[in-house]
């Protein structure tokens, strides 16, 4: 009897110790599988801070711009920058830490989401012309894939460069001229928009809202060649404010094609008495208005990619600003790039490219004269070498003739979007 019962608790024992190992090895198997799963969720939701979809665009932004919409994370943080080196052909060369962006999104709920973007120019030392400068901050509402709401300061959908401004977008080391002087990239201004996409027919819109541009300042009056560029209100504190159309159109129906065109519409000064943002003193110019358009187009297929635009601002009534006033700018440029990667047998994308722009900021005056002082024609001709999708290193030679004047210039850059 005293063996059964030595025998039996013997057993028990070795059952009770071999339980104890089967529910610590399950409990440690449990902890293994967990530990994997938060580490996949983890990385599914920190993608929104780490990793930027090159192929995801939102409303025609650039991809980094966009992340906040694709985001698995509420929060989401990204950005982009750019440097570069210039050795004009008549002149020092010099470097500089052109612009540092850095993107804040937020998810308040799938359907209102801010989004922000907040840039470092030049290193930001104000003594040196540095700055820094909200470049867009709004919410946006988002309803169906037609009709969406954006409220707050916001990109100006003309052009090609002002919504895609991200360097890894265009291939010289500086953004085109056209879209710096006449569509006055980045353009950004307060007000309201409407946006949406109608799949079926391929057509996507934007229209809305802004503040107008202000052309009561020294450099319309004077017929300078930024005198577009000038007229921006942007985030200025106490910018006076006065309602602007913009509109666009864009069709998509074709694979690889992009073709629409743009238009803003106000009134020629917004400033009512005393001084505006620029320090001009202000005088009675009402019923002056001013009118941009832009026709553009862009096509991809494999390694070939070409883009091009025409542009034309009229301001309506120059003669009440002044007798030197400028009254008309246009231009246009057209881009052609072919990637060399596949030729050469790599597996990195090494585009080579050719563009040429001509235009003229000033091409009428109220009194015909300078008409020609900023007339400008400018051929680059480069190559691009990407890393990594969204990293690239630039170098390219402008050949440019302004005035009949050669400013020849070779430039070295990089630019990456995080």
């Amino acid at each position: 009897m005293t063996k059964t019962f030595t025998t039996l608790s013997l057993a028990a024992i070795l059952a009770t110790g071999a339980m104890a190992s089967s529910l610590e090895e399950r409990v440690a198997a449990l902890e293994s599988q967990n530990e994997t799963l938060t580490e996949e969720v983890l990385a599914s939701q920190t993608g929104g801070f780490t990793l930027v979809d090159t192929e995801k665009t939102h409303n025609g932004m650039g991809p980094a711009a966009s992340k906040v919409y694709y985001s698995k994370n509420p929060l989401s943080i990204g950005g982009y920058g750019e440097m570069y080196y210039a050795k004009p052909e008549n002149s020092d060369d010099y470097a500089d830490v052109y612009r540092f962006i850095t993107y804040f999104g937020y998810k308040f709920s799938d359907n209102v989401i801010l989004n922000a973007e907040i840039e470092y120019e030049h290193g930001a030392n104000a003594e040196d012309g540095g700055e820094v400068v909200i470049e867009f901050m709004y919410l946006d509402f988002l309803g169906t894939e037609e009709f969406n709401g954006r409220v707050g300061h916001v990109l100006v959908p003309m052009g090609l460069v002002s919504l895609r401004h991200e360097p890894t977008l265009f291939n010289a080391v500086q953004r085109p001229e056209v879209e710096t002087y006449l569509i006055p990239s980045t353009w950004h201004e307060n007000g309201a928009l409407l946006y949406g996409r109608f799949g079926d027919i391929g057509l996507e819109y934007t229209a809305g809202v802004i503040n107008a541009l202000n052309m009561n300042t020294g450099d319309a009056k004077t017929a300078q060649k930024g005198w577009i560029r000038e007229a921006r209100q942007q985030a200025y504190a106490k910018a006076a404010f006065a309602p602007a159309f913009v509109g666009r159109l864009d069709y998509k129906g074709i694979n690889g094609l992009v073709a629409g065109a743009s238009l803003y519409y106000g009134t020629g000064s917004n400033i009512k008495d005393g001084q505006n943002n620029h320090g001009e003193l202000a005088d009675d110019i009402s019923g002056t208005n001013v009118t941009i358009f832009d026709i553009h187009a862009s096509y991809e297929n494999g390694p070939f990619k070409a883009s091009g635009l025409y542009t034309q601002t009229n301001l309506d009534g120059a003669e009440k600003f002044s007798p030197e006033a400028v009254e008309k700018a246009s231009g246009f440029y057209v881009n052609a790039a072919y990637d060399l990667g596949g030729v050469v047998g790599i597996d990195y994308k090494l585009p080579v490219f050719a563009q040429y722009e001509n235009y003229n900021p000033v091409q009428s005056t109220v009194n015909g004269l300078n008409e020609d002082i900023y007339k400008t024609e400018k051929t680059t001709i480069g190559l691009n070498f990407f890393p990594a999708d969204q990293a690239v290193l630039k170098v390219d030679y402008a050949f440019k003739e302004v005035n009949n004047i050669d400013e020849n210039i070779f430039s070295m850059g990089l630019g990456f979007i995080f």
